[in-house]
C-alpha cells in the first residue's frame, strides 16, 4: 500500500505541475509565477486533505521532494515552451491535448492517493470520508491554479471534472469497505476516472447548465464577451 501511495504522489504531482505550468505560460505569467503556480497545482489539493484530518506538517511540506518535483516539472515546461515557439494555432491545439492528458492523470492520481490516505489513517470503513478526501485531493489542486490564474475553475463548467473524481472515489471508497483487496479498488478507481474524462472528451459530455438564451440580456452579452477574449487569448 505504501509503495502505491508514492506512485500515485508522484504520478499526481508531475501531472498537476505541468498542468499548472501550461495554464502560467499561457496566462503569460514569468518563470517565478509559472513556477509558483506549479507547486500549488501539485501540492494545494494534498494539503488541503492532510488538513482536513489533523495530518500536521501537511505532507507535502514535510517532505520537500514534492515541492522539489513540482518546481522542476514546472522550470522544465517553462523552458520547453520558452525555447520551442510554435505557430499559434497548432500551439494551441497541441497545448490543450498536453493540459488535457496531465489534468486527466492528476485528477485520477491525486483522487486515488486521497482514497489511499484516508485507508492508511483508519477511515477505511468510512465511504463518505474516503469519497470526500479523495475528491479535495484530486480538484483542490486545480481549483486553486485557477483562481490563482483568473479562469472559472474547470470543476465547476468542463468535461464532467468533479463528477469523474467523485465516480471513481465511490467506487473505490465501495469496493474497499466490501473487502475486496485496497490496491484493487484503488487501481480499478483510477481506471474508471481516466475513462469517464476521455469518454466525456471524445462525446463532448458536459452537466447541464443554463444557456445563454435563459439568461437576462446583459448577462448573455458579458458571457457572450467572455468567451470571445478566452478563444483569443488561446
Amino acid at each position: 500500500m505504501d509503495t502505491l501511495l508514492m506512485v500515485f504522489d508522484i504520478l499526481g504531482t508531475l501531472a498537476f505541475a505541468v498542468s499548472g505550468a501550461i495554464v502560467g505560460v499561457r496566462r503569460r505569467m514569468d518563470i517565478f509565477g509559472v513556477t509558483v503556480l506549479a507547486i500549488v497545482t501539485a501540492t494545494g489539493g494534498g494539503i488541503l486533505r492532510d488538513l482536513m484530518i489533523g495530518s500536521l506538517p501537511p505532507q507535502a511540506l514535510l517532505h520537500p521532494r514534492y515541492v522539489a518535483i513540482a518546481a522542476g516539472a514546472g522550470l522544465i515546461c517553462f523552458l520547453v515552451m520558452c525555447f520551442h515557439p510554435h505557430p499559434a494555432q497548432k500551439a494551441a491545439a497541441a497545448y490543450d491535448m498536453v493540459m488535457f492528458c496531465f489534468d486527466t492523470l492528476g485528477v485520477a492520481a491525486f483522487t486515488a492517493d486521497g482514497v489511499a490516505v484516508a485507508i492508511d489513517a483508519g477511515f477505511g470503513n468510512n465511504v463518505f470520508l474516503m469519497v470526500l478526501l479523495g475528491v479535495i485531493t484530486g480538484v483542490g489542486g486545480g481549483v486553486i491554479r485557477d483562481v490563482l490564474s483568473s479562469r472559472v475553475p474547470q470543476v465547476f463548467q468542463k468535461h464532467v471534472y468533479a463528477l469523474a473524481s467523485i465516480i471513481g472515489a465511490v467506487i473505490m471508497g465501495v469496493m474497499v469497505s466490501c473487502g475486496i483487496k485496497e490496491q484493487i479498488g484503488i487501481i480499478c478507481g483510477f481506471a474508471v476516472i481516466v475513462l469517464l474524462r476521455v469518454l466525456a472528451a471524445r462525446f463532448r459530455w458536459n452537466l447541464p447548465r443554463v444557456g445563454k438564451a435563459k439568461l437576462p440580456e446583459k448577462a448573455a452579452e458579458q458571457e457572450t464577451d467572455r468567451e470571445d477574449s478566452d478563444h483569443s487569448e488561446n
